[in-house]
């Protein structure tokens, strides 16, 4: 088995973590799916919103890298395994957008704990303003493309880049080509509180477009304004993984600690038609707490 087989066949255990759609096993997709229809109606907003939780670390695993996703305020961690940091995402090629409910990360701004959650839906944190939405913010869109989704919703959106000279696409795969089958990997995450309100964000313009910059596949925009990444080392997400069974893959993350608020027309509009196949939220990965599996935040 060459190499790169090798790492296809990780990177489709790294899909059912939230990365891709494609290569998912055929009960997989279908628990992801139902989950994304039936599973957030309890946690759509804050009076269902269980209250604070602290997470208590688990048997670590052994022999990996450092984990995601993590409490970003949070610089503590005791994995050292030397990994190199990935470039700018400005010098990488965008390779794929998708998007998790509830947040995945914690920070200030976001950290009501929404619950377990279901197949790792209805899990993770919400943004801390979701309880203060007007009726207007959270009325039903005339139209959702967007599976599952509905206003007073958390989303976190993952910017995924590759060090391969690869075009934006469905899936990790899309991150990785038949000469580049070891790529840096770069994730630009942003936690967005979703609103029926057309002055809100528009994720449209935050998508990809064929948007080509330097040479480079980039996103149309990513938000800047909402606080200075923290950035970290640390691995893919997605609720098969946990802290006693860790992902393999390696990446450079920068998530900005504010969230903004986005309007779920523009989200849906995007769902409607992407080049990346996405039409609904993946599930969220519990929270990583032991030390032993986090990286020391510089």
């Amino acid at each position: 088995m060459t190499k790169f087989n090798q790492f296809q066949q990780l990177c489709l255990a790294a899909s059912l973590a939230g990365f891709a759609a494609a290569g998912i096993a055929a009960e997989h997709a279908a628990a992801e799916h139902a989950a994304a229809e039936h599973a957030t109606a309890d946690h759509a907003t804050a009076e269902h919103a269980a209250p604070a939780h602290d997470a208590k670390p688990g048997p670590a695993c052994e022999g990996f890298g450092p984990q995601t996703p993590r409490d970003i305020d949070s610089k503590a961690g005791e994995n050292k395994r030397a990994i190199a940091k990935a470039p700018s995402y400005k010098e990488m090629n965008l390779c794929n957008i998708h998007f998790h409910t509830h947040a995945e990360h914690k920070a200030k701004a976001f950290s009501l704990y929404a619950g377990e959650g279901e197949h790792g839906h209805g899990g993770g944190y919400q943004c801390n303003d979701t309880n203060k939405l007007s009726q207007a913010e959270l009325a039903a869109p005339a139209e959702n493309h967007c599976k599952g989704l509905k206003p007073g919703e958390t989303v976190e959106v993952h910017w995924v880049h590759s060090s391969c000279e690869v075009k934006p696409g469905k899936g990790l795969g899309s991150c990785m080509s038949e000469s580049c089958s070891n790529p840096d990997l770069r994730v630009e995450s942003q936690v967005f509180l979703v609103v029926n309100d057309k002055s809100a964000l528009n994720f449209t313009k935050m998508g990809y477009g064929g948007n080509v910059k330097n040479g480079l596949h980039q996103a149309l925009s990513i938000p800047s304004n909402t606080g200075k990444p923290v950035e970290f080392l640390g691995s893919t997400t997605g609720p098969q993984y946990s802290e006693g069974k860790c992902s393999p893959l390696q990446v450079t993350w920068s998530v900005r600690p504010k969230c903004a608020k986005v309007d779920i027309n523009s989200l849906s509009e995007w769902c409607k038609n992407n080049e990346f196949a996405e039409d609904h939220a993946h599930g969220v990965r519990k929270l990583v707490v032991n030390p032993k599996l986090l990286a020391p935040i510089k």
